[in-house]
C-alpha cells in the first residue's frame, strides 16, 4: 500500500509539473507574439502542442503564428486542428477562410446534397460535448415525463407526458447522433495539408508514373489509401491521384 501511494503521489507530481511547463511556454509564446516575435511564438506554441496539449485556443494562436509570417499551409493546418476541437467558432472559421484565400489552389468542391449539407451543419454548429450533453438532458427529461406518464390518473397529463417525452426523446437520439458524427469528425486523421511548395500528383504510387495535375501548399486533401511512403488522395473537386506521403501532414 505505501509502494502504491507513493507512485500515486509521484504521478500527481509529474502531471503537475508538466501542466506547470506548457503554462511557463504558452506565457512565453504569447509575450513572444505580442512583441512580434512570430518565429519565436510558433516554435514555443509547437513545444506545447508537443507535450501533448490539446486546446482549440492553443492550436488557433499557432495558425495566427504561421499567418503573420505569411506560411499560409501551417496556417491552414491549425486553424483546421482548431476547428475540430471548436467547430462554428467563427473567429477560426474566419481565419481559415481569410488564409484560404491567400494560397494558390482555389478548389471548387463538388456540389452537396441539400440535407448532407444541412446535417454537417448541424454537427459542426456545436462541439460534440455540448451535443452529448444537451442529449442527455433530453434523455433524462424524457424519462421523467415518462414515468408522469405512467404514474399520473389525470388523463391529459398522462397525454402531455407521453407525448412529450416520446418529442424529447427523439431529440435525444437526435442530439445523440450529433456528438457521435462530432466526435468522430475530431478523430479522423484522413485529411491532411499538402505542406510542399508544389506538388506534381501521380497515377500510381510511382515517381517514374503519369503526371495527372499540381497542387500547392495549403491545398487540403481527403486521404484514400496508403502503399509505403505514398497516399492516394482526392480533392474537393474529385480528382483523384498519389502524392509522397512527406509532401503533406495529417489535420
Amino acid at each position: 500500500m505505501r509502494v502504491i501511494t507513493i507512485l500515486l503521489l509521484l504521478s500527481v507530481f509529474l502531471q503537475t509539473a508538466v501542466a506547470g511547463e506548457e503554462q511557463v511556454l504558452i506565457v512565453k509564446a504569447n509575450r513572444a507574439y505580442a512583441a512580434g516575435a512570430f518565429t519565436e511564438a510558433a516554435a514555443t506554441y509547437n513545444k506545447v502542442a508537443a507535450l501533448g496539449w490539446e486546446s482549440p485556443d492553443l492550436y488557433f494562436n499557432l495558425g495566427n503564428a504561421y499567418f503573420k509570417m505569411n506560411d499560409y499551409a501551417h496556417a491552414i493546418l491549425w486553424y483546421e486542428r482548431a476547428r475540430r476541437l471548436d467547430p462554428g467558432n467563427e473567429d477560426i472559421d474566419f481565419n481559415l477562410k481569410v488564409s484560404n484565400n491567400k494560397i494558390a489552389d482555389q478548389i471548387e468542391p463538388l456540389p452537396e446534397l441539400f440535407y448532407k449539407r444541412w446535417y454537417n451543419g448541424m454537427v459542426t454548429l456545436y462541439p460534440s460535448d455540448t451535443w452529448a450533453m444537451t442529449g442527455i438532458i433530453f434523455f433524462i427529461l424524457s424519462l421523467a415525463l415518462g414515468a408522469v406518464y405512467l404514474m399520473s390518473r389525470v388523463l391529459l397529463m398522462r397525454k402531455a407526458g407521453f407525448w412529450t417525452g416520446a418529442l424529447l426523446l427523439v431529440f435525444s437520439i437526435i442530439f445523440l447522433l450529433f456528438a457521435w458524427s462530432g466526435h468522430s469528425s475530431v478523430q479522423n486523421t484522413n485529411e491532411a495539408i499538402l505542406i510542399s511548395p508544389t506538388v506534381t500528383i501521380k497515377s500510381s504510387p510511382d515517381e517514374k508514373s503519369v503526371d495527372l495535375f499540381v497542387l500547392h501548399e495549403g491545398a487540403k486533401v481527403q486521404l484514400k489509401d496508403q502503399i509505403g511512403t505514398w497516399y492516394e488522395i482526392r480533392i474537393a473537386n474529385g480528382s483523384v491521384g498519389w502524392i509522397p506521403a512527406s509532401a503533406l501532414e495529417k489535420i
